[in-house]
């Protein structure tokens, strides 16, 4: 048997993730001076109003090697194999801590998903979906090596506090993106992410700008599946962007919010989307 493992930075749904029996562990959420797990005992709203409250920007810590090692250990002690498509290796040392857990391991692979959110869950879900078709370890390993310089990831930020406030964004750039009320768009690429355009206006009719710009006129995308996130407190954003992206084409459209882990760097109403380029 094939199983599949990940990181929470997936941000997958957990309906999603019972359906296609993906274990996930969960990285670490320091808040308070207190230390969490993402989606174990605290939340996004826990997160956000502390923030707002005063409190510092909550921190996240990777997974350690004892606890990577402890879920290789139990999911092949049946025999089976397990395929662990971890966070992009650029954005946590999720990747480096998985790959040595796995040295003493027989039968466990680590795939740096060069990713993270719903760029990392595509690949997850591809994974999953092909064990279950009964795919032996290697084709799945070869169809993950040609998916992951596939994905198409990107978002669109409300508000830079949280990345201002974890050294991401300096204090000037934040304030006068704040006053212009301009929105950047980031895009994760080659296991990196980068600002590549910003957007003008309230977030509400930025997510659709958003989305136009990122559809508009394209014929080189897989329109077989998007995956859509956001971190706003309701579906009101998600709500505004689904009809243009079945308008677009999309098969399967699935939603999903942002999780803790990346949560902490982009805080509220962050909206964003994933898919396979052809």
């Amino acid at each position: 048997m094939i199983k599949i493992t990940t990181d929470s930075t997936t941000d997958l749904p957990a309906q999603l993730l019972a359906q296609h029996r993906i274990q996930v562990l969960p990285l670490g959420i320091i808040m308070g001076g207190r230390l969490y797990q993402d989606g174990v005992n605290i939340t996004t709203a826990d997160i956000s109003a502390h923030v707002d409250a005063g409190g510092e920007i909550t921190s996240t810590n990777a997974v350690n090697i004892a606890d990577y090692e402890a879920l290789f250990r139990r999911e092949t002690a049946d025999g089976s194999t397990v395929i662990h498509v971890s966070v992009g290796a650029g954005f946590s040392s999720c990747h480096q801590n998985a790959r040595i857990a796995a040295e003493e391991i027989p039968n466990v692979h680590v795939v740096d998903g060069a990713n993270l959110s719903m760029g990392h869950a595509m690949v997850v879900l591809a994974a999953a979906e092909a064990a279950e078709a009964g795919a032996c370890a290697e084709e799945i390993l070869a169809l993950l090596e040609t998916l992951i310089p596939k994905v198409e990831m990107s978002f669109v930020l409300d508000r830079l506090d949280y990345m201002k406030k974890g050294g991401r964004c300096s204090s000037v750039a934040a304030l006068g993106a704040n006053l212009l009320k301009l929105h950047p768009c980031i895009d994760l690429a080659d296991g990196r992410m980068g600002v590549t355009r910003k957007f003008r206006g309230s977030i509400g009719k930025v997510v659709t700008d958003y989305v136009r710009d990122r559809l508009d006129g394209r014929t080189d995308i897989d329109t077989s599946r998007c995956i859509l996130v956001d971190s706003a407190a309701d579906d009101s954003l998600a709500d505004r962007v689904l009809p243009l992206l079945r308008d677009f084409g999309f098969v399967d459209i699935i939603r999903s919010k942002i999780g803790c882990t990346i949560f902490s760097h982009c805080g509220n109403n962050t909206l964003g989307m994933a898919f396979f380029r052809k």
